[in-house]
């Protein structure tokens, strides 16, 4: 048996979320090394763990991972979620880089000094620019790309549920997108995530 998955980050959601998720989903076992101090993360640092100098890093098969997305990257081509050939991984990178700009907006919520003006307008970006599409893609296919589920699947169930958390109702209008989430929040690996003293991290505050 190979060794734990180890993330190094702080103890929220951030970054490290999504791949938390797409983890669970795997059913794969990880620990967490939380940052708590400053000097806790200078010694990553100076043990030449962060290539360059940030989290997440993800310890896995040996290696020590950093950058979201090649760590999204390969977790979904590691745990087979990352479509059957070179097409279907473009439309899943297109998918999922999409929903992951749209979270992010969502991550520096809580910093910004107008934060219901902010929420208002991420609120029309998410309905005007980003639901369109998974609207259509997900009218029919149960999954988004490859009749299959994959890293944009994921990151599409996460954004979702991130948004009702701040704007109850926002799906109301998409029906397929709606249907979507209630699918994949009944995988049981999902479900578990969702439930109380999960490694699911809450909103920041």
């Amino acid at each position: 048996m190979g060794e734990r998955v180890v993330l190094h980050y702080f103890n929220g959601r951030g970054k490290m979320e999504s791949i938390r998720w797409l983890l669970t989903v795997a059913e794969v076992e990880f620990d967490e090394k939380f940052l708590d101090t400053r000097e806790e993360y200078l010694k990553l640092v100076n043990d030449g763990k962060l290539m360059f100098q940030q989290v997440p890093l993800v310890e896995i098969d040996g290696m020590k991972l950093v950058q979201t997305k090649a760590i999204l990257n390969y977790l979904a081509e590691k745990y087979n979620m990352h479509g059957k050939d070179l097409k279907d991984r473009v439309m899943i990178n297109m998918y999922s880089e999409g929903l992951m700009d749209l979270m992010e907006m969502l991550m520096v919520l809580p910093f910004n000094p107008d934060p219901t003006a902010k929420l208002e307008e991420i609120a029309k970006k998410a309905k005007e620019r980003y639901f369109p599409v998974f609207e259509k893609a997900l009218t029919g296919p149960v999954y988004l790309v490859g009749g299959k589920l994959s890293l944009a699947d994921v990151l599409l169930v996460e954004c979702t549920l991130m948004l009702e958390e701040k704007c109850a109702g926002i799906l109301k209008d998409f029906s397929a997108i709606k249907s979507f989430q209630g699918r994949m929040i009944q995988i049981p690996a999902i479900n578990r995530f969702l439930q109380p003293a999960s490694k699911k991290k809450p909103p920041p505050d």
